[in-house]
């Protein structure tokens, strides 16, 4: 499955889109550059890179434990996976690493920022950050707290990243400023950029870092005014959101399989760039709005 290429868990985790933007991607002959300004797990971004659709892959994240666990991976790579190695997975030690991501989420660079969001999203229900440990405090459910947190699959994972890295660009900005500043570096004829925001209803319970109601419509407009480039974005179904974009852009509703706690399939929106040649395909099926 192309989710087993990322290291972080998340719910709503666009990874099994992989295939299908691979495919949007081989349509628009856009397969120089592939830009994630909203990178959260990066899975699809890696899914591309490992399975030669595309040269290279940019990520962007804001939230700066979540960038910081991407750093720690391309830039201290050994002493990231010695962390791993040495760390027992414990209730005990969850407590530790939820004080030490206290003291240290804001620091970007920070080893023990990166270690623990990693630790924190592996050992959590639904790889949610400020959640709960899995199996709760007793440890009396069926899955105990180590159940996602096999240490030679995320070491190998990692190495594999890793030894990509020279072609992996990382960015740690705000996503209005990494359109702003960073977008016009790349060639828009052959780039293709997938946005996923956080959600609208759901961002502030899911994530460490989310966009307020005026944000998510400033973001809006600067992705519907990208008219030169290839993109989509997808959204959680709500009203306000389908306001922002439609009639813009062109619009569709789909579902997506998706774990919070339980798993279901919800319906989300995709909006697509005009120049991009969209259509159902694969597991995703798009309805026309």
């Amino acid at each position: 499955m192309p989710s087993t290429d990322s290291i972080l868990r998340y719910p709503g985790g666009k990874s099994q889109l992989s295939k299908y933007v691979a495919h949007l991607i081989k349509k628009n002959d856009s397969s120089r550059t592939y830009i994630e300004p909203f990178a959260g797990g990066f899975g699809i971004a890696l899914y591309l890179l490992f399975n030669g659709q595309v040269d290279r892959i940019v990520m962007n994240d804001y939230d700066p434990s979540i960038f910081a666990v991407w750093y720690a991976v391309l830039n201290k790579t050994e002493d990231l996976v010695s962390l791993i190695d040495r760390t027992n997975v414990t209730l005990a030690e969850w407590c530790k690493q939820r004080s030490i991501h206290e003291e240290f989420h804001t620091q970007p660079q920070s080893l023990e920022n990166a270690f623990s969001t990693l630790f924190l999203n592996r050992t959590n229900v639904s790889g949610i950050i400020q959640g709960g440990p899995i199996g709760g405090q007793s440890q009396a459910g069926k899955y105990k707290i180590n159940c996602r947190f096999n240490k030679e699959t995320l070491k190998n994972k990692i190495r594999r990243i890793a030894d990509n890295k020279n072609r992996i660009i990382l960015n740690n900005l705000d996503a209005k400023e990494f359109i702003r500043t960073e977008l016009p570096k790349y060639d828009s004829k052959d780039t293709f950029i997938f946005f996923d925001p956080p959600y609208f209803k759901q961002g502030r319970n899911l994530y460490l870092s989310f966009p307020s109601n005026e944000e998510h419509r400033i973001l809006a407009e600067e992705i519907v005014d990208l008219t030169d480039y290839k993109w989509i974005t997808t959204y959680d179904y709500e009203e306000e959101i389908l306001n922002l974009y439609y009639p813009y852009v062109q619009s569709f509703e789909y579902s997506l399989r998706y774990s919070a706690n339980q798993k279901k399939m919800a319906r989300e929106y995709l909006f697509a760039s005009k120049l991009t040649e969209i259509d159902s395909y694969g597991n995703v099926d798009l309805t026309k709005i």
